[in-house]
């Protein structure tokens, strides 16, 4: 499964390219996000510019998509930071924001142990 904060994913190029050759109609989604997580109102009026009507499945997330979330803001950050720092400090900071990551894991896994116990 490819992140939707990933810009440069083969099948989203794919699902353009099709498009604009005029090859399907309608376009199926789970969730506007998984398509791409910015930008998905750009995606979504080329489509329609395209003629693609695009359906969504589902509008609300499960829960463990919020740590998807944050996992793609840290990445954001990190990436920053990297370009910021240069290569050598941004090893560092991703280093930090793993050890985080980690940590948000764990918390989320307690939580979900607490809920089953309750």
């Amino acid at each position: 499964m490819a992140s939707g904060l990933n810009q440069k994913r083969r099948g989203l190029a794919n699902v353009l390219k099709l498009a604009e050759q005029g090859e399907y109609k309608k376009l199926i989604i789970e969730y506007p996000d998984r398509l791409a997580r910015f930008g998905y109102g750009y995606i979504e009026r080329h489509l329609r510019y395209c003629g693609v009507e695009i359906i969504t499945i589902a509008e609300k997330e499960p829960e463990d998509a919020q740590s998807e979330l944050v996992k793609d803001l840290l990445s954001i950050v990190t990436s920053f930071s990297a370009r910021l720092y240069g290569a050598r400090g941004g090893k560092k900071v991703r280093q930090g924001f793993r050890e985080l990551i980690a940590g948000v894991e764990l918390d989320e896994e307690t939580a979900k142990e607490q809920k089953e116990n309750d």
